[in-house]
């Protein structure tokens, strides 16, 4: 299933860089951006009772695109009223509605919004928890995700002629208990997935998964608790060499950029996690917790941030800019990649 949108509207070598100078507030916000550069902003991590001091600096970009990459409140709840009330109390707040009235608002859950912490296809409410979560997204009465079970889900974009895909898997409701033989997805989940990898006519992708896809060495939740469904991801994406994949993901209270330079595609295999908007790991739980990376580009950041992809369509080739940016909207981290690398050599 992909939802295919017609957008008019976008600021993008290969380098993985921290911002130069924290107190540099990033030009970009003040400049007049050119038509032709298509902007997505994505975060995960949101309770909806904490201050939100990310909107306005959001809204002041001026997003094509928002994608929310889960745990976009915290329900932890087999009481669908109490989910109900809490989605409520984000839709209704005036700089959720400002974002609305910006740009339009895709998604998928992670485990504080499916209903409880960690949980997968165990989880009793996940029918009634699905259909909440629609509603929130304003999916249309007639959509698939309204009859299927989980709310995996694809969207193509046209910008200027140039086709830009988005590919949401839910990592929730087919889930298995962690382990060496376990599967994230369910069949029916591969089946759709690896149609939406064959298929795919993109010139750029982004996997937007909600939890963190590259790292297999981390502590807390990521796919290689389940590596065999992380390989058969990998395998898919060799099996099918599409060009232009990035990997976007959320769920780590940190932001990181990483890559892996011999990526299944036959070049390097990026991906931008921003993590979280409301709340953070303290200093001294990100020290004595397991939180290395192998494929992380420079170091993470710890504070609340947001998710910036840039894609300038008005440059040859095709840059990629991608950032993680603070609440005074600086750059913290950020990478630059020319599209003709993401192709197999």
């Amino acid at each position: 299933m992909i939802s295919r949108l017609t957008l008019a509207g976008l600021a993008v070598l290969i380098a993985c860089t921290p911002a130069e100078n924290d107190n540099a507030v990033s030009s970009a916000e003040y400049l007049p951006r050119d038509s032709r550069v298509f902007r997505i902003a994505f975060g995960s991590c949101n309770k909806h009772d904490l201050p939100q001091p990310l909107w306005e600096p959001i809204i002041r970009m001026k997003p094509d695109l928002w994608i929310w990459l889960g745990d976009i409140i915290y329900a932890d709840t087999e009481d669908m009223e109490v989910m109900k009330q809490k989605y409520n109390a984000l839709k209704t707040s005036r700089n959720y509605q400002r974002l609305l009235q910006t740009c339009p608002v895709i998604g998928v859950w992670d485990d504080h919004d499916f209903g409880e912490n960690n949980s997968g296809q165990s989880y009793p409410m996940k029918k009634e928890s699905q259909r909440l979560l629609l509603d929130f997204l304003d999916e249309p009465s007639d959509s698939p995700r309204r009859r299927q079970e989980g709310v995996y889900t694809g969207y193509e974009y046209v910008f200027h002629g140039h086709r830009i895909k988005i590919i949401l898997p839910d990592e929730r409701y087919f889930r298995d208990r962690p382990g060496a033989e376990s599967d994230i997805l369910g069949e029916a989940q591969w089946r759709w997935l690896e149609s939406e990898i064959q298929n795919d006519s993109a010139e750029i992708t982004f996997f937007g998964s909600s939890t963190q896809v590259l790292p297999d060495d981390q502590w807390s939740e990521m796919w290689n608790d389940y590596p065999k469904s992380r390989q058969r991801l990998l395998q898919l994406l060799k099996q099918y060499q599409k060009p232009g994949w990035i990997i976007l993901s959320g769920d780590r209270h940190w932001g990181e950029i990483s890559v892996m330079n011999d990526g299944p595609c036959g070049y390097p295999l990026y991906e931008i996690t921003s993590s979280g908007m409301t709340h953070h790991k303290s200093w001294l739980a990100a020290t004595f917790m397991r939180n290395h990376n192998r494929y992380r580009c420079g170091e993470v950041y710890r504070d609340l941030n947001y998710g910036m992809i840039d894609i300038y369509f008005n440059k040859t080739p095709v840059e990629i800019h991608a950032q993680i940016r603070d609440t005074g909207n600086r750059i913290q981290r950020e990478v630059r990649i020319a599209l003709t690398d993401l192709k197999a050599k």
